[in-house]
This record gives structure tokens, C-alpha cells and sequence, in this order.
């Protein structure tokens, strides 16, 4: 089966666009997400497909779990649920207020794109509760043995942390994700342990955990 998107070459651009148009389709974001592509544009305008070099990610077992982070965990003040809400996750990182940015890249194509790809289990969500309500949550792709992780929010402080790092203590101890794409680098990511690596090698991971 020949694929959509091929792989990136070094002489594709690392921090512009390397596609620019297509469509949403299943096929085309699995294709996307397996060679290393993800949709980012601005709702309404012509989808952009990204490949950045250096590429953001976190390695499960090296995620930083902060004293105060512990602290939260051994109080057990939040909740955590999996594919439970995915629809209430995915609406809040739409809606959230991110600091530096007017709107957002979660338009209803994205909505009902990654909807449809949670309904055959591709796309999943991590959320947590406080006393019933849903405070936080985390949701991406997940493809073999790398999730590609989309987007989080928090409405009450450390709780987009907690589904994070809940997530993977899960996939240390199964084994099941062996890395997780954070796409671009921040200083948030950064605390919780992610790094840099070059898109070459990015690509190197996808094969071996992929396929």
C-alpha cells in the first residue's frame, strides 16, 4: 500500500510548513501521524502539515515528577479516567486561554477529525476529575508504540500534569508507549522532563516502534 505523506527528507523546512492542503480525512492523518506529520493551521484557512526540526519529546520513564507534583499524587486530590470524556477534552483545549496566543488551531474540522479517530480507538484522552467535575485533561494519537500527544488543559493548577504523568507511570510499567511527540518545545514540556532531538532521529523511532 503506497503511502500519502512519505517521510521527511533533510531538505524539507523544519519550521514551515512541508505540506500545504489535502484534507482530514482518516487515511490522510493516520498516513500523516505515522511518517511524522501533524495538521496545524488556523481554522478556516488551508491545512498546513508540520515536521519540526528538532523535534519536542518525552520518554515515559524520564518524566519529571515535582515534590509538589508528589505531593498531589500522595494527597490524592485528583481522579483519574481514560476515554471517558474524550469530547469534554477536546472542547476545553479548544476553548482554553493559552498564554501568547489569541485564538486556536481546534477548529470543528479538527473536532470532528479526531472525534471520528477516537471512535476506532486511535485517538485518546487522559482526564482528571476533582470531586466530580473535569478539571484537566490530555489527549492525542496513538499509533504502535508512540502517542503522538495533541493537546491539554488545566482548570484547576496541576491538572493537565497529573493526566500527563499518570499517563506515563501507565505505559512505563506496560510497556506500551515507549514515546510520546509533544510536537513543539515549550517551556511547560520542558519542566515535565521533554527534549529536543533532531528530526532524523524522530524518524529512526517512528520505524523501529511504529512500523
Amino acid at each position: 500500500m503506497s503511502s500519502i505523506f512519505p517521510y521527511p527528507s533533510s531538505n524539507d523546512p523544519g519550521d514551515f510548513p512541508v505540506f500545504i492542503g489535502g484534507d482530514l480525512s482518516l487515511p490522510n492523518l493516520i498516513d500523516a501521524y505515522r511518517h511524522g506529520y501533524f495538521p496545524w493551521y488556523e481554522p478556516g484557512t488551508t491545512i498546513e502539515w508540520w515536521s519540526p526540526d528538532p523535534r519536542m519529546v518525552l520518554f515515559p520513564e524520564k518524566v519529571h515528577v515535582s515534590h509538589s507534583m508528589r505531593t498531589v499524587f500522595n494527597r490524592g486530590h485528583f481522579h483519574l479516567t481514560k476515554n471517558q470524556a474524550f469530547e469534554q477534552v477536546i472542547t476545553h483545549c479548544a476553548c482554553i486561554k493559552r498564554r501568547g496566543q489569541r485564538g486556536t488551531w481546534i477548529g470543528r474540522d479538527i473536532i470532528e477529525a479526531y472525534t471520528e479517530l477516537h471512535r476506532i480507538g486511535i485517538v485518546h484522552s487522559y482526564e482528571t476529575w476533582h470531586e466530580g467535575r473535569l478539571v484537566g485533561g490530555y489527549y492525542g494519537v496513538w499509533l504502535g508504540k508512540v502517542f503522538f500527544g495533541e493537546s491539554m488543559f488545566s482548570l484547576e493548577a496541576n491538572a493537565s500534569k497529573f493526566a500527563l504523568i499518570s499517563a506515563c507511570r501507565e505505559w512505563v510499567s506496560s510497556g506500551a508507549v515507549k514515546l510520546i511527540d509533544c510536537q513543539m518545545s515549550t517551556a511547560h514540556l520542558r519542566s515535565l522532563g521533554a527534549e529536543e532531538i533532531d528530526r532524523k532521529t524522530f524518524i529512526e523511532l517512528l520505524r523501529k516502534w511504529v512500523g
